[in-house]
C-alpha cells in the first residue's frame, strides 16, 4: 500500500511537471521575437553585401524575402519541436531510443524544410541559363539538408535545456513543500510534547500542594481553609493559561506569589520569601510555570530540611540577549563533595525537557551549591518579548 501511494504521488508529480512543460504565451512570443531578430539580422547582412548593388532589384528583394521566409518556417516549427522533445524526454524511453527518435524526426524535418525552401527559391530567383530544376528530394542524395538539420538540433538543444530546467525547478518546489510540511510536523510534535509535559507537571504540582494541605488539617483548620482558597485561585489562573507555552514574567511571578502564600501557611512562620525582579523585565516571556518546580524543590530540600526559619530568594536579571532566572534557598545544601543532580524529580525533569523543547541549545539549566550555603537553581533562556514572536 505504501509503495502504491508512492507511485501515485510520483505520477502526480510527473503530471505536474509535464503540465509545466507546455510553452506559455510569453515563451511563444519570445520564440517569435528571436526568429524575427535572426531574420532581420540576416536580411541586413545581405543588404550590406557589396555584391548586392550589382544584382537586379528583383534578385535582391528575393534574397531578403528568403531570409524572412526561412526563419518564419523555423519559428512555426519551434513550438512543435520543443513539445515533441519534452514528450520524448518524459515518455519513459531509454536514452538510446530517445536519441534515435529525435535524430529520425530531425532528418525528416530538415529534408522537408530544405525541400520547401528549395521550391520557394526556384519561384523567387530565376534559374541560370541552360539549367533545369532539380528533381524533388534530390537534396537527400547531395546532403543539402545538413544545414537545416543543424538548426533543428539547436532547437532541440534549447528545448532539452528548458525541459531540464523546468523539471529541476519543479522538483525544487516539491522539495521546499516537503521541507515546509516536515517543519510543520516537527512544530506540531514539539507542541504535543510540551503539552504532555504540562499535563505531567500540573497533577504533580496539585498532588504536592494537596499533600501539604492534608498535613495541616488537624493542626490548623483555619489555615487549611485559607490554603484551599489560595489553591483554587492558583488553579483557576493555571487553567486559564493551559494553551500558552510562554507568558510574561510578571504573570509568572503572580502565580509564584500565590504558591508561596500557600506554602507560608504550611510552614507556620518558618518561611521567608524575597523576590528581586526589576520592573523592566516584567514583559519578558518565560515558560509557563517555569519557576514553581524550582521553588518547590527549594522548599522541599532547603527550608523543609531545616529546624529553624528558612528563606527563598527569587531573582531575575538580563545578561545581553539572555534572561537569567534564579531560585536560591538557605537550606543545608548538598553535602561536601556531593554533586547536585540537575534533573531530580518530575518537576525538575519536566523543567529541563521543556527548556530543551522550547529553546534548544539557547537555554541552560543548572542546579548547584550556593556560595555561603544552600542551593541555587539557575535558568538561562533567550530574552524576548511578545512583539518579538
Amino acid at each position: 500500500m505504501a509503495l502504491r501511494r508512492s507511485e501515485l504521488h510520483a505520477g502526480r508529480n510527473e503530471w505536474r511537471i509535464g503540465d509545466r512543460l507546455q510553452l506559455r504565451p510569453s515563451e511563444i512570443l519570445g520564440v517569435l521575437v528571436f526568429w524575427a531578430f535572426l531574420a532581420a539580422l540576416t536580411a541586413t547582412g545581405r543588404m550590406l553585401d557589396p555584391r548586392l548593388p550589382d544584382m537586379r532589384p528583383d534578385v535582391s528583394a528575393a534574397l531578403i524575402s528568403l531570409a524572412f521566409i526561412e526563419y518564419a518556417i523555423w519559428a512555426a516549427l519551434t513550438v512543435p519541436i520543443v513539445w515533441i522533445t519534452s514528450r520524448l524526454s518524459g515518455a519513459g524511453l531509454s536514452r538510446p531510443r530517445q536519441i534515435a527518435a529525435l535524430i529520425g524526426i530531425g532528418i525528416v524535418v530538415a529534408i522537408l524544410v530544405d525541400t520547401v525552401l528549395g521550391r520557394i527559391r526556384m519561384h523567387l530567383l530565376p534559374l541560370p541559363p541552360r539549367r533545369t530544376p532539380a528533381p524533388l528530394f534530390s537534396n537527400i542524395v547531395r546532403f543539402e539538408f545538413l544545414d537545416d538539420l543543424m538548426v533543428y538540433f539547436a532547437v532541440v538543444g534549447a528545448g532539452l535545456a528548458r525541459n531540464y530546467f523546468l523539471r529541476y525547478q519543479a522538483r525544487l518546489d516539491e522539495t521546499r513543500r516537503l521541507q515546509a510540511e516536515t517543519a510543520q510536523l516537527q512544530a506540531q510534535l514539539a507542541e504535543a510534547q510540551l503539552n504532555v509535559l504540562r499535563t505531567q507537571l500540573n497533577p504533580h504540582f496539585l498532588f504536592n500542594t494537596l499533600h501539604a494541605i492534608s498535613s495541616l488539617v488537624e493542626r490548623d483548620p483555619r489555615g487549611v481553609r485559607r490554603m484551599i482558597a489560595r489553591l483554587s485561585e492558583l488553579l483557576r489562573h493555571t487553567l486559564e493559561q493551559t494553551s500558552e507555552q510562554e507568558i510574561p514574567l510578571r504573570r509568572e511571578l503572580e502565580l509564584l506569589r500565590r504558591y508561596f502564600e500557600i506554602m507560608e501557611i504550611r510552614f507556620q512562620g518558618r518561611l521567608e520569601v524575597h523576590v528581586d525582579v526589576p520592573d523592566e523585565l516584567g514583559d519578558a516571556l518565560v515558560p509557563n510555570l517555569i519557576l514553581q518546580p524550582l521553588a518547590e524543590n527549594a522548599l522541599k530540600h532547603g527550608v523543609n530540611a531545616m529546624d529553624g526559619p528558612g528563606r527563598v530568594d527569587v531573582s531575575a536579571r538580563r545578561d545581553g540577549d539572555s534572561l537569567l532566572l534564579s531560585v536560591r534557598d538557605t537550606g543545608p545544601g548538598p553535602a561536601s563533595g556531593t554533586a547536585v543532580p540537575s534533573e531530580g524529580g518530575v518537576g525538575l525533569r519536566n523543567t529541563t525537557e521543556r527548556l530543551r523543547q522550547l529553546y534548544g541549545s539557547r537555554q541552560h539549566f543548572a542546579l548547584a551549591a550556593a556560595p555561603g550555603g544552600g542551593t541555587i537553581a539557575e535558568v538561562r533562556l533567550p530574552f524576548h518579548l511578545a512583539a518579538d514572536r
